[in-house]
């Protein structure tokens, strides 16, 4: 049986942020009224802003229509980061929308966190956000007012609150965030920040690998194989101590402190473009590849559970296991909770509580 191609046309546009950095804007449409895919793209980073237009529900009954992170609070708050709707929080009752409106330092949210005195505080692509329940207090990471895009936030076992941007690695001082020197030849964005067992600070950039911070000094670790590519987007440390890296285009490697095991298309995987990586309460490891869907490692077995359950998600960017063992998928299509390895889209008007709940 032959493969039938949709006929497309592809078309990019160029344009200037406000850093001078040159962002290509790529679109393939099936036909005159519906766009297949749109990115965003700069040198450093790549961006998904399109949606697959024929699959997608309603958009204007979606949380949002691109979901970037997910997280749930020491309250048990739900809080969705959005890529150019602020965030959203769902308390178990309502939805509620906070924006540049409300107080946000911007509308595209990439992480939250939550501090050991009940704060959220939320990176987004102009600064940083602390919320204290009741109004927000927004913090920057450089003096200029073009590159204050922060990529992840992470608040470690002693209550530090460490940043990563396109600027390097910045930690709260209580009044400000200061950068921290990783070497003087350093010049990489800090895609991810993550702490192991031990204590250790990991650091996944978009050029040079990772970085494992141990209080002192400054590790560099570059992922075996990766002569081209040294990006690393998402890091998880497993229940065996195993360490996971995401990448832009090498799949996903395991690390057992000696030695690495690749996932990637020439074996595993049919795209190398990871974003994000997730360990749920078993143990099992999660993954999206981009166009693909998710991912479940276990026991050794890979599954994919986007083909079966037809997905209507690209792009996923946030896999997450709430406290009541729910699972939580957000993307380009907006929000989705996998219930009996059935997706099911969650819309402002949900469902939002399982029928056993």
């Amino acid at each position: 049986m032959k493969n039938m191609l949709k006929p497309f046309i592809l078309f990019s546009l160029v344009i200037t942020s406000c850093n001078g950095q040159r962002e290509s804007v790529t679109a393939i449409k099936v036909n005159s009224q519906k766009t297949e895919y749109a990115t965003v793209m700069d040198e450093d980073y790549k961006y998904w802003y399109g949606e697959k237009y024929a699959q997608r529900p309603d958009k204007y009954l979606q949380v949002s229509e691109y979901i970037r992170i997910t997280f749930q609070d020491s309250k048990g708050n739900l809080w969705f980061g959005t890529n150019s709707e602020g965030v959203v929080r769902y308390d178990d009752k309502e939805l509620k929308y906070f924006s540049i409106k409300e107080g946000l330092s911007g509308n595209q949210v990439t992480d939250i966190t939550e501090d050991n005195y009940g704060n959220i505080w939320i990176s987004t692509n102009a600064g940083i956000s602390q919320y204290d329940g009741n109004q927000f207090y927004n913090y920057k990471i450089t003096q200029s007012s073009c590159n204050n895009k922060v990529m992840s936030i992470y608040n470690d076992r002693n209550g530090q609150i460490w940043a990563g941007s396109f600027s390097g690695l910045s930690v709260f001082t209580g009044f400000q965030f200061v950068p921290v020197e990783i070497s003087k030849e350093f010049k990489s964005a800090i895609m991810t920040i993550t702490e192991d067992t031990k204590g250790n600070l990991w650091l996944g950039t978009d050029k040079v690998g990772a970085y494992k911070y141990d209080g002192s000094t400054f590790e560099q670790i570059i992922p075996e194989g990766r002569q081209e590519d040294k990006s690393v987007t998402s890091i998880v440390e497993d229940k065996s101590g195993n360490l996971w890296f995401g990448s832009m285009m090498s799949g996903i490697s395991k690390y057992d402190g000696n030695t690495f095991t690749n996932f990637n298309i020439e074996n595993k995987i049919e795209n190398n473009e990871v974003w994000t990586i997730y360990e749920d309460k078993l143990g099992n490891i999660w993954f999206s590849s981009e166009g693909y869907g998710i991912y479940r490692y276990q026991n050794g077995i890979l599954t994919n559970f986007s083909k079966k359950q037809k997905l209507p998600l690209h792009a996923v960017q946030t896999i997450f296991e709430d406290k009541q063992g729910r699972f939580w998928i957000g993307g380009g299509n907006g929000l989705y909770r996998m219930e009996n390895n059935t997706f099911i889209n969650i819309t402002k008007n949900g469902p939002w509580k399982r029928d056993n709940c």
